[in-house]
């Protein structure tokens, strides 16, 4: 209920602030458990993501941001679980792969970090770690293209789903490999944006 009721009223304030332009996201699964990745360039990209879709979306955000006493309770109600950057955090894959046991929508940016610049920057391999743990997984490429400034154009565009499984196969990855995936399927992005 809390997370419909944010969701529309969010839906009313990115329409006011910025002309929204999507494409693709007619092949976005309608069930089953999903990943959707993106650039990262403001604090508005969850949000706009999470207005898109039908299906509530479970981000992965930065830990310090649940230290606001009011923020963090109003995150997690928008389904936002906190994840330590930097270094491997088991909490935060534990937690992701149970949404996706429950065949729920999980958000990440796998660049783990906002770009300043707007360049995209390297994934780190949480992205390949995740979906390689995960059974029947589909991926969604989204790529978000614009400014944020007051009124101007946002695009964001779907990706075609990826079937993880379909991907890359093995049950064991090594360190290297989950990097070389992470950027693989990353760089499905970055077709997206040049397209």
């Amino acid at each position: 209920m809390f997370y419909s009721f944010i969701r529309f009223i969010c839906n009313i304030v990115i329409n006011v602030l910025f002309k929204i332009r999507t494409t693709g996201i007619g092949d976005f699964p309608e069930h089953g458990a999903v990943i959707v990745y993106s650039n990262h360039k403001s604090v508005w990209d969850p949000v706009i993501i999470g207005c898109l879709l039908k299906r509530p979306i479970y981000f992965m955000a930065k830990e310090e941001l649940f230290s606001y006493p009011i923020f963090g309770t109003i995150l997690k109600k928008l389904n936002a679980f906190p994840v330590k950057r930097g270094k491997p955090d088991r909490k935060a894959i534990r937690e992701a792969l149970h949404v996706l046991e429950n065949r729920q929508v999980l958000g990440i940016f796998p660049e783990g970090t906002r770009s300043k610049d707007g360049k995209l920057l390297e994934p780190e391999p949480g992205l390949a770690l995740i979906s390689a743990k995960s059974k029947d997984v589909i991926l969604v490429p989204v790529a978000i293209n614009g400014n944020y400034k007051l009124f101007s154009r946002i695009d964001v565009k779907f990706g075609k789903p990826i079937k993880f499984d379909e991907y890359y196969q093995s049950e064991t990855l090594s360190s290297r490999e989950l990097k070389e995936i992470s950027v693989a399927l990353f760089s499905e992005v970055a077709n997206l944006i040049s397209s």
